[in-house]
């Protein structure tokens, strides 16, 4: 390997590792989801992978076919602003829609007391509600819908710093180069990914919600519509 292949190797590393861990959209949808939805572990980080190697998959698919259009790298990180910008406000509109509907269903399933009289004249209450805290319904979008609509967020959302990394080495006219630097790139921001979310995931499981739980389908809508404004104002 040579000095210059071995420095682009450690910047993708770090690239794809700080790019990762300073945007939260890269792991907070993924665990406020998994403990709305009652989400196993495996199926949580099955989930983030695929999502994972969906959004490096799209940048490199771009980034090749810049490559061999010989296009310019400032067009290109144009058309990616497009990209982020487009993934962003899918997020915003899906964490709306979700977090109202949770508000609805935390209202509907708001605990109530009834009043019981039995015929020897004692009389008792108790409280319930319509759905059991740990019932998740079928037909219900965080279990059929959102983990697909994360996984198009996803390969919509753009890797900024690759593209100018694959840029090097395909100067020189080196596709092991390219593939390589694409490769060390895309594991570690994986890796990280799912690192970052195994840890959040057990720190949330172990956070008592008490009667906030029942609003746990709202919150993690609001969360995914503030990742989506965070992309926008900030470029997270």
């Amino acid at each position: 390997m040579t000095h210059e292949l071995l420095a682009l190797t450690a910047t993708a590393a770090t690239l794809g590792f700080l790019h990762t861990v300073l945007g939260p959209d890269h792991y907070l949808p993924f665990v406020v989801m998994a403990r709305a939805g009652g989400w196993s572990r495996a199926r949580t980080l099955l989930i983030t992978a695929l999502c994972g190697v969906g959004h490096i998959g799209g940048s490199v698919v771009l980034g090749g076919v810049g490559i061999a259009a010989g296009i310019a790298v400032s067009r290109m990180e144009a058309f990616e602003t497009v990209r982020g910008d487009l993934a962003a406000w899918v997020l915003i509109g899906v964490g709306a829609a979700y977090a109202i509907w949770g508000v609805r269903r935390a209202l509907r399933n708001r605990p109530h007391t009834h009043l019981h009289h039995h015929g020897d004249g004692t009389r008792h209450a108790h409280t319930h509600t319509h759905q059991r805290d740990h019932a998740h319904l079928h037909g219900a979008p965080e279990a059929t819908m959102t983990p697909w609509v994360l996984f198009v967020v996803f390969v919509l959302g753009p890797c900024e710093p690759l593209i100018p990394l694959l840029m090097v080495p395909a100067a020189h006219h080196s596709p092991l180069g390219v593939a390589w630097v694409a490769a060390v790139f895309g594991v570690v921001t994986i890796v990280t990914m799912v690192g970052v979310v195994l840890a959040g995931t057990l720190g949330v499981e172990r956070l008592p919600l008490g009667r906030l739980e029942r609003y746990s389908h709202a919150m993690a809508g609001a969360t995914l519509c503030l990742c989506g404004v965070g992309m926008v104002a900030f470029g997270l």
